[in-house]
């Protein structure tokens, strides 16, 4: 049986040098009796394998899961794809029979962080897709396995440089994205 605890799989290459995963991460740490934080760059780094068995049983033992990243090429960091591919095993996370559904009706969320700025992430703007619409393979893959995604949360112009005037100091939007972060953590 699951716990009530939710897992948040965070899967950044660089979380000294990160400022908003490195900042939301502190608020979930701070709440471990609600969260368990899994990371994934810290346990498997320099191409180490996967335990495949563990991320499995991770999964099992949490009543939700929350993938935190960020936005890498539109996507996701190489390592979370990875997971994806080798985790998510038919029998295990699909199959013919319910038995082999294991993540069926298992809340699914997403916290990115992206660099680029909103107005940017829209049909009218720079990049012409919306995060929600980029990040659609992932909602797929979850709906293949039954499990139900919500909306993600996202930070949006995360791309900042203290030594460079001309880039705006995220660190007000982030102290409040980080109340909102946890609203989210909460919501899934």
């Amino acid at each position: 049986m699951a716990s009530m605890k939710k897992l948040i799989i965070a899967t950044h290459p660089d979380l000294a040098a990160s400022t908003v995963n490195r900042r939301w991460l502190q608020e979930a740490q701070q709440r471990d009796s609600e969260f368990t934080v899994h990371q994934l760059y810290q346990r498997y780094g320099a191409g180490k394998a996967l335990d495949v068995a563990l991320e499995q049983a991770l999964l099992l033992e949490h009543e939700a899961v929350i993938f935190q990243f960020p936005f890498y090429w539109f996507s996701t960091p190489p390592l979370l794809k990875q997971w994806l591919d080798e985790v998510l095993l038919p029998g295990f996370a699909y199959g013919r029979q319910p038995e082999h559904r294991k993540l069926e009706g298992k809340r699914i969320g997403f916290a990115i962080s992206a660099g680029i700025r909103q107005k940017d992430y829209q049909r009218e703007g720079r990049y012409r897709h919306t995060v929600e619409e980029l990040i659609a393979p992932l909602t797929a893959t979850f709906s293949y396995v039954h499990a139900t995604s919500v909306p993600p949360f996202v930070f949006y112009g995360a791309e900042y440089d203290p030594t460079n005037p001309d880039i705006p100091d995220i660190r007000p939007a982030l102290e409040h994205s980080a109340q909102g972060y946890l609203a989210y953590l909460r919501s899934v």
